[in-house]
């Protein structure tokens, strides 16, 4: 070989020496590791996994099976984070870039979700595993090599029971909530509750003594002590009585859990509302009764017109997730709890919170539900249950709403609870254990005063409206009705007008008002006419007026209800006799003899909790004093004859503030015959009282009813 060719061979052999070498510097025994270590364990399976859904999800909706297998690595994800954070063998270097991939998984997740939005809800989902989503669960960590838990190894395969998951809804826009916030998941660190070091406690038995403690009495009225208001002003230039500045100077001072338990009259849901603006509790959900959460909304409007409510009905399809305070009722409740528990709410209220007194009640399972998910999300949010009754036959009703505010569990105190009675120093064998523990218990957040004892606060006589909203068949026909009466008012004004196009609108908006109310007079309340349409409103409104009646005579005792008509008087009365509550009937058929028997029983017998009354025949020459609170179910044409009625109650030797309820149809014609009768009542009084002269005849209601209907539905 000559020595071209042999330095050719050395030189070849240096150069594949370099490249070998090279070769082996970019594979040397720590970089081999790192590259084992980046292909072993969970996480390479899962972004294989999520690689291979959203190949799918770009080609159309995602298939069941992958649904299944997101959920799982969601979940999974979710845990290898939480191993990755409190490993010790990992250096500080090695957990960021471990977390580092689990976010690169994150985010492909997301992208995924924002093509499927059905998947959005399956990234915080915290329900039990369905058997698919165990077996599925199971292949993935096998295939990591992972060692299996017991739960792991054990799928269940009978088919479960149906879950309350199953009528779970997202509406529109929540997923559009969801997907403005898509890493915006709850942090549930902070809520594992400290168990505290053993107390002298620990081993007693104390929900049936703290019970106890409130069947014995004494102790003074059960309610805590409150902070004095800095101030009575609340937004719009509106003042607040003494008592519900006290209430939300409470909860400006950082006071985060109560049940308010006032006597109606005396504005829980002001002070609910404006305790959620003192805490920064925002956004905040309220649970009512369904014939109240239209005054809900109506509420957050006046007392906090800054904030945004809305209002959950059905499914939710209307619904404004963005919303500060969002309103829904008992009783769909369970079809939202899910998207519920994942909106990040800081404090929720419960009305009428009696409603979830009895535990085994659907209704009460959803509240506890959402309420611990938002303890869970938000510890130190604001939790406020609102009712006249906590306590209807047993001490035991406390049970449930102790345990929505967080209180208690099912077998103990929680951890708040116990330090306030470890710090009494006795325990249920000590004498003076059940004062001290009624009195913890107090100061956790009891709230409870009656009209007598604010009656220097409150006005002599008012009235509150309080707007329902007319569900099913008859809800449905008067607003059938009223668009037919429109309809027909915009027809007449279209054709009068074209044959006047020089008049004044104003004019013939009257002109036809005038013609329809003739017409209506005639025809009484046959066919679509105003006269028609008060009088279904009246029916409709006749199991919500009811309903509401039996909530204040479960409150404060003894109410008045009136109504125009026998029909809905029976109606009532029929209501009442189910619920369980004794009445007596004031009618314009009956003898002299019978109403004194019935106005008797009402003022001297305290079974008696009702008195059903006509509007015409009990409106005068009676006293009903012995009520401080009366129910308007129909509205009067006049404000005179409300107003008569209303004194039935506020006559000399009232010694209570006395509120007069007036239900209102939400969303019909009600609402505006309401407000003419007040706008007619200011006029009446600025009138006699001197103050200014009355400038224009005060005409009729129903008149201007139909004035104000064909006003608002017509152009020019």
């Amino acid at each position: 070989m000559s020595p071209t060719g042999q330095n050719k061979a050395s030189s070849g052999h240096s150069a594949s020496g370099q490249k070998s070498s090279t070769r082996k510097r970019s594979t040397s025994p720590q970089q081999r590791r790192r590259q084992h270590q980046d292909e072993s364990g969970i996480i390479p399976i899962l972004a294989r996994t999520v690689r291979a859904i959203e190949n799918s999800a770009e080609r159309g909706k995602v298939a069941p099976s992958n649904r299944t297998r997101f959920r799982v690595v969601a979940m999974l994800v979710r845990e290898e984070r939480a191993r990755i954070k409190t490993d010790p063998a990992l250096s500080d270097s090695e957990r960021t870039k471990e977390l580092t991939r689990l976010d690169g998984i994150a985010t492909i997740m997301a992208k995924t979700a924002a093509r499927d939005t059905s998947l959005i809800q399956l990234l915080t989902d915290t329900a039990p595993l369905t058997p698919q989503q165990q077996e599925a669960k199971r292949a993935m960590l096998l295939e990591a090599g992972a060692e299996l838990s017991p739960e792991d190894l054990i799928v269940v395969t009978e088919a479960p029971a149906a879950r309350a998951e199953e009528k779970q809804v997202v509406p529109q826009s929540v997923k559009q909530f969801q997907m403005s916030n898509p890493f915006l998941a709850p942090d549930f660190s902070a809520s594992i509750a400290k168990s505290g070091t053993a107390g002298r406690l620990n081993n007693w038995e104390l929900i049936e003594p703290l019970f106890r403690s409130f069947e014995l009495g004494g102790g003074g009225a059960a309610s805590m002590e409150l902070p004095e208001a800095r101030s009575l002003a609340a937004a719009g230039g509106k003042e607040l009585m003494r008592h519900q500045a006290r209430f939300i100077e409470s909860a400006r001072s950082g006071h985060r859990t109560y049940l308010l338990a006032d006597e109606p009259g005396l504005g829980k849901t002001a002070q609910a509302l404006l305790a959620a603006e003192a805490a920064h509790a925002y956004p905040i959900v309220v649970v009512v009764p369904n014939v109240v959460k239209v005054n809900w909304s109506r509420e957050v409007e006046k007392w906090t017109p800054q904030r945004v409510a809305t209002v959950v009905h059905g499914d939710g399809d209307d619904i404004d997730a963005f919303a500060d305070v969002v309103i829904v009722n008992y009783e769909v409740l369970d079809r939202h709890v899910a998207w519920l528990s994942r909106r990040g709410f800081k404090g929720m209220v419960v009305d009428e919170a009696h409603f979830i007194k009895n535990k085994d009640s659907q209704r009460s399972k959803n509240v506890l539900t959402l309420s611990r998910n938002i303890r869970a999300a938000t510890p130190n949010a604001l939790f406020v249950a609102l009712t006249g009754t906590p306590l209807i036959n047993q001490i035991e009703d406390f049970k449930m709403i102790w345990q929505y505010l967080g209180w208690i569990d099912d077998k103990k105190p929680l951890p708040e609870l116990m330090r306030r009675l470890e710090q009494t120093e006795l325990d249920p064998g000590d004498s003076g254990f059940f004062s001290a523990a009624r009195a913890a218990v107090v100061d956790m957040g009891m709230v409870r005063r009656k009209k007598v004892d604010v009656a220097a606060d409150i006005p002599a006589r008012r009235i509150a409206d309080i707007p329902v909203e007319l569900d099913g068949e008859a809800g449905r026909s008067i607003r059938d009705a009223e668009q037919a009466l429109v309809a027909r008012l915009v027809e007449r004004y279209r054709r009068l007008r074209a044959t006047r196009p020089d008049s004044d609108p104003s004019d013939v908006i009257r002109l036809v008002a005038a013609a329809e109310l003739e017409e209506s007079r005639g025809v009484g309340t046959g066919g679509d006419n105003v006269f028609s349409m008060v009088r279904k409103i009246g029916q409709a409104k006749a199991v919500p007026a009811a309903d509401y009646t039996v909530n204040l005579a479960r409150n404060v005792g003894k109410v008045v209800f009136f109504a125009k008509h026998i029909d809905v008087m029976d109606t009532a009365e029929e209501f009442f006799k189910k619920a369980g509550l004794k009445t007596v009937s004031i009618r314009g058929e009956q003898t002299t003899k019978a109403r004194t028997l019935a106005l008797d029983a009402f003022t001297n017998d305290p079974t008696v909790a009702v008195a059903v009354c006509s509007l015409t025949a009990a409106g005068v020459g009676i006293n009903l004093q012995v009520a401080s609170n009366v129910v308007l179910s129909e509205l009067s044409w006049t404000n005179a004859e409300q107003t008569q009625a209303i004194d039935r109650v506020h006559r000399i030797g009232q010694e209570l503030p006395v509120t007069a309820w007036r239900i209102i149809a939400a969303g019909t014609l009600d609402g505006r015959i309401s407000e003419l009768i007040d706008s007619k009542a200011g006029l009446a009084a600025r009138a006699l009282d001197g103050e200014e002269e009355l400038a224009a005849a005060e005409g009729s209601v129903q008149l201007e009813a139909l004035i104000s209907l064909l006003r608002d539905n017509v152009s020019d």
